[in-house]
């Protein structure tokens, strides 16, 4: 009995918890079965219920975005495609031409480029035989492209998303997702001369952004690994010191000294040498100064490296941009594939950027993040290519998304409205039954070129109608009527003084055109 009472009850209880409604009390007539029983048993089959799906109940979710990416409003992608317009303008100005490649790689192209950033690859499943990893950045690509196509002069620009498996600083415009604007130029040319461009076009461009003040640090790999080597560096150390070096400008001295003896196994005599170095700053002075260093000059590469900052710096000057470029000694930039000339541009507070003396650290700035950065990478091009040939390369990638974050923020402080469409008119009627007057005159404009909108009502009040315009920015209303349709004219209105004028229809689309085009 109690067997049969059991299986009564499974069905009577799944009965219950599919809804029928089934009292618990003719459950309690079959012998043995008590009430907690029947309580044990619906809990157990409403969370296979719930492990299962169902066609009710269904599972809720929190609608989020995923980790370290976000959704943007209209007003933000306003603000961005302004920016990506200054940039695109600032690489054409410079000759660049735009090219574009896959947004995942074979894993062993990126293997092996990023020193120990490798590890904040994204790894995609086995596709097809194939083993997959979402690019990391647009240089590695880009060799692996020059290589594919055996290419050995351009000069390019690529816009594109890049993924990074970091930990998120949303609010400093740090993701996971994100896109990076780099221009490279590619080719076998005399020293410095498309280094002291690039530098010039990160100038140009953070100039016309209007961020604020900001300071473009440079440097040389070839400095560095000379200046490791004289302060005593294990060949082999060279590389994860520099990743440790790097940290300077999030970490300070005694925390980078630490990690270097502690956990890299650096001598501290060695660490306090590099110390001395790291702490100059200043411009063609110091690279002379360096050159006699008794330690610096043992160094053939250093001297190399010094011998050409000293170019570098005479093209700056002759490109005006002495006053934002500062030679710093801290400067790494982690990744492996870097072989000369690297620089890196941060946002500074509290009023112009003092230019310190060789070897002094300076007036202290408060840095408010990196917002590009980039240098020469000779070797990267010959690892892809079959015949190890090399293409020499430099480039910079502006930090798109701390520069979005800053204007967000900016525009949010400030009471200008963003407009986040470009219609020049609203085609607009103050009498009812002309909807289709209005169509046809809006398909006029349309087929001339001009950006017209119309309310997608029968007949929408005037007030309605100039209120959109108020709100969206639109600078001129186009008003039918039925006197204006007998006369051959159109009431064209001006939003902001709202003074109203009378063209005829044959000149509207010139006279439209004249009116937006010195807003």
């Amino acid at each position: 009995m109690y067997a049969l009472g059991m299986v009564s009850l499974r069905l009577c209880a799944g009965l219950a918890v599919r809804g029928s409604g089934l009292c618990v009390n003719t459950l309690r007539r079959f012998s043995g079965i008590t009430a907690s029983q029947i309580d044990e048993e619906v809990a157990r089959l409403l969370e296979l219920k719930a492990q299962l799906g169902g066609d009710e109940g269904k599972h809720q979710f929190t609608l989020k975005t995923a980790k370290g990416t976000r959704d943007f409003n209209p007003k933000q992608m306003a603000i961005r495609e302004k920016v990506f317009n200054t940039i695109v303008g600032c690489f054409k100005r410079h000759g660049a031409e735009t090219i574009d490649t896959p947004v995942f790689e074979l894993k062993e192209t990126l293997t092996g480029k990023y020193g120990e950033d490798s590890k904040l690859i994204y790894d995609l499943k086995d596709q097809g035989g194939e083993l997959l990893s979402l690019r990391y950045d647009l240089t590695v690509p880009f060799a692996r492209y020059l290589a594919m196509n055996k290419i050995l002069n351009i000069k390019r620009y690529h816009i594109a998303k890049v993924y990074r498996r970091d930990n998120p600083a949303m609010t400093r415009g740090r993701y996971r997702e994100f896109y990076q604007c780099d221009f490279d130029i590619a080719g076998q040319y005399d020293p410095m001369i498309p280094d002291a461009e690039c530098l010039r076009i990160v100038y140009e461009i953070l100039t016309e952004l209007e961020l604020g003040e900001f300071r473009i640090k440079v440097n040389d790999r070839r400095i560095l690994d000379g200046m490791f080597a004289v302060c005593g560096v294990p060949g082999d150390k060279f590389r994860t010191i520099c990743s440790t070096v790097d940290k300077l400008d999030k970490m300070s001295w005694a925390d980078v000294r630490g990690e270097m003896v502690k956990e890299k196994g650096l001598s501290e005599e060695a660490a306090d040498q590099i110390g001395q170095y790291v702490s100059m700053q200043g411009g063609m002075d110091l690279a002379e100064r360096l050159l006699q260093d008794p330690k610096m000059s043992q160094s053939k590469q250093a001297c190399a490296g010094l011998t050409d900052m000293k170019q570098l710096f005479s093209y700056l000057q002759l490109f005006q941009v002495t006053d934002k470029v500062v030679f710093d000694l801290s400067l790494a930039r982690g990744l492996d594939y870097y072989t000369g000339v690297i620089y890196e541009a941060i946002l500074t507070q509290n009023g112009p950027i003092p230019i310190p003396e060789a070897g002094e650290k300076g007036e202290e700035c408060v840095s408010v993040g990196s917002v590009a950065g980039g240098g020469r990478y000779d070797g990267l091009v010959g690892m892809f290519d079959p015949k190890g040939r090399k293409v020499p390369c430099v480039g910079v990638s502006i930090g798109i998304e701390r520069v979005f974050s800053i204007l967000e923020q900016k525009a949010e402080a400030s009471a200008e409205k963003v407009r986040t469409t470009e219609v020049q008119v609203m085609v607009a009627s103050a009498q009812k039954n002309l909807l289709e007057e209005r169509l046809k005159l809006t398909a006029e404009l349309w087929d001339a070129g001009i950006k017209a909108e119309v309310m997608y009502k029968k007949n929408p009040k005037l007030l309605s109608q100039l209120q959109h315009c108020e709100d969206s920015g639109i600078p001129l209303v186009a008003i039918l009527g039925e006197q204006e349709l007998k006369d051959g004219v159109v009431k064209l209105r001006a939003v902001h003084s709202r003074e109203e004028v009378d063209v005829p229809r044959a000149e509207l689309v010139e006279e439209i055109r004249k009116r937006t085009s010195e807003v």
